[in-house]
């Protein structure tokens, strides 16, 4: 076995707390194993004043840690699941889905203790089309703004007074132990999460037998089953971690899995919902299915919308 292995990550706090984390595990697991980290930055967080979806493209945050790879300087990345495309470089392979944290997004604000509290024409902040679509469709008088950078920005941002209220992601928050910053967790009914959203993942060389078995024993098969279905939905879809779609897998018995899912528009007009049970071997097939019944309902047309004005 390996006496080293290197991990490329990105050097934001969140990102190297994951990285953190993982090296961690690895290491209770190895004894001996000697882990060193690569802090980087991806165009994902050198691009700070424009909105993630109007950046565009495939591996925002990903493919950086993946040319270190393939320069030989790092042998896996450590990734937030929301961020990784639906399909890999060529080569490349998730070798281990870790255990999922809390899914939920945030509700955070200093004046305010839900969201419900928000008065008429309160400014919203945050970076997601997702959560803006959602949270839009129960508020459409809110004035919901763009917010950009990591975590601790956002929350200066938030403490200077240019929002009202700002959500972010509750995993996040946990992880950089900012429990105290939440005051609530928003219901999935309210604001599905995006795809594997609160998951980490790690990514290695496919050939790279001798990594796969360092960083398996890492693997939660359950949170690879709904891994399985929530990204076969936005596969289909074919989503980003930048477009305006929720959805969440739940085990339920010894072998069920429902899966929840939803298409919106940015200005939270049109909601569309569907949902589908069936067996965890089947996890894929079914958020496939998924994301079929989302098409026939007009998923297509909204998502071709949201891309021809996000890309303007």
């Amino acid at each position: 076995m390996k006496k080293t292995l290197r991990i490329a990550t990105r050097k934001s706090p969140l990102a190297m707390w994951q990285a953190e984390f993982v090296k961690a595990e690895l290491e209770k697991a190895h004894p001996g194993l000697e882990i060193i980290l690569l802090p980087m930055s991806t165009k994902g967080d050198k691009i700070l004043d424009v909105p993630l979806a109007k950046i565009g493209g495939k591996g925002l945050f990903t493919k950086e840690l993946e040319d270190r790879m393939m320069d030989g300087d790092a042998d896996i990345a450590v990734h937030s699941m929301k961020d990784v495309p639906m399909e890999l470089p060529e080569g490349f392979a998730l070798g281990a889905i870790l255990e999922r944290h809390a899914p939920t997004d945030a509700f955070v604000s200093n004046k305010y203790e839900t969201f419900d509290d928000l008065p008429q024409g309160a400014i919203l902040g945050t970076s997601s089309l997702r959560r803006k679509a959602q949270l839009m469709a129960v508020r459409p008088d809110l004035d919901v703004r763009d917010l950009r950078g990591n975590v601790g920005t956002r929350l200066g941002k938030l403490d200077a007074g240019e929002y009202d209220a700002i959500v972010l992601a509750t995993s996040g928050l946990m992880r950089l132990e900012l429990n105290e910053r939440i005051r609530h967790e928003i219901a999935p009914e309210i604001c599905l999460p995006a795809v594997t959203q609160g998951t980490l993942g790690i990514e290695y060389f496919e050939k790279d037998t001798e990594t796969l078995e360092i960083i398996r024993v890492l693997n939660h098969d359950e949170t690879e089953i709904r891994t399985f279905a929530e990204r076969g939905m936005n596969h289909r879809l074919e989503g980003g971690c930048q477009v305006p779609i929720g959805v969440y897998a739940e085990l339920e018995g010894e072998d069920e899995i429902s899966v929840r899912g939803l298409v919106g528009s940015v200005n939270g007009e049109t909601i569309l919902k569907a949902s589908i049970k069936g067996k965890r071997s089947d996890a894929k097939k079914l958020g496939v299915a998924l994301a079929e019944d989302l098409l026939n309902q007009g998923a297509r047309a909204i998502l071709d919308e949201v891309y021809a004005t996000e890309s303007k």
